[in-house]
């Protein structure tokens, strides 16, 4: 899938989630809803992306996408 997209997409649920006043709690429903909604080979793609530099996700994607690895 097209990394652009999947940043995309992972910023939009990100942006949903950051109006959470708890930041940890924001950050487990990012990685929660990764792990039920995306594909595996979608979170290893952006697993992958993060771990070479994550450019152009939000901090709250970054920290809840690593916790999928």
């Amino acid at each position: 899938m097209n990394i652009e997209r999947l940043v995309r997409m992972a910023n939009d649920i990100g942006n949903f989630f950051k109006a959470e006043p708890d930041h940890g709690v924001a950050v487990n429903s990012v990685a929660t809803h990764l792990k039920r909604f995306w594909d595996p080979r979608m979170r290893k793609e952006i697993v992958a992306y993060v771990e070479g530099g994550g450019a152009g996700l939000m901090d709250l994607v970054r920290e809840a996408v690593l916790k999928l690895r």
